[in-house]
């Protein structure tokens, strides 16, 4: 039997996600665990996550997931999700605090300054609601998947990657911003998948069957 470790450590819209994989995937066993030898254990993992990222650091750490992570997303298909995706990076401006470094590029606020739509209305932060992401690069996790679907964001920073070739999707909200990054084994979005209907469970799905 596939499992599937949904990591806990205290910050994640878990249940959401567990009830959306294990809607996609009955056959498998999708446990929700702040256990480092049940990650560890997994076929395959999922990184989500709620909240600041400094919290989220600490949290992770004080768990002693941190080592599961890293090995995770060395060995095994990984899915980040959100501040999942986030905590891959190298540092956030958020609480100026170092992430996992496992992708490299720096996390930044959206700027205040630049936060208007084409004719010239402010536009809030943070980014709350359906906005169209748009593939840079086929992947299997896009299977399925018209580019320019709306998936659902609830976020005040963004990735910014240093090697472009890491980024599958963007984002415009006042700015084009990375939304999907895409590594080897590692596939991780800024939107919440487990929050956007068909699109989202079409994405889990794919990566249920992953074989990267």
């Amino acid at each position: 039997m596939t499992t599937i470790a949904v990591i806990d450590y205290g910050m994640g819209n878990l249940r959401s996600v567990s009830k959306a994989l294990e809607h996609v995937a009955p056959d498998a066993r999708v446990q929700v665990t702040s256990d480092p030898a049940v990650v560890e254990a997994a076929h395959r993992v999922v990184f989500p996550g709620q909240g600041a990222m400094p919290e989220c650091m600490r949290e992770m750490e004080a768990k002693g997931l941190r080592p599961a992570v890293l090995a995770a997303a060395r060995a095994k298909p990984f899915l980040g999700i959100c501040i999942g995706l986030q905590m891959l990076f190298d540092s956030s401006d958020e609480g100026d605090v170092r992430g996992l470094a496992v992708i490299a590029g720096r996390v930044r606020r959206f700027p205040h300054a630049e936060m208007h739509d084409r004719e010239g209305r402010r536009l809030k932060v943070p980014h709350m609601g359906w906005n169209q992401v748009w593939q840079r690069k086929s992947h299997p996790l896009w299977s399925g998947i018209e580019d320019g679907t709306r998936f659902y964001f609830v976020h005040s920073y963004y990735a910014e990657a240093a090697d472009a070739d890491v980024v599958s999707g963007i984002t415009d909200y006042a700015l084009p911003f990375t939304c999907a990054v895409a590594r080897d084994n590692i596939f991780a979005v800024q939107f919440h998948p487990e929050k956007s209907h068909i699109a989202g469970l079409r994405m889990l799905s794919n990566f249920v069957d992953w074989n990267c």
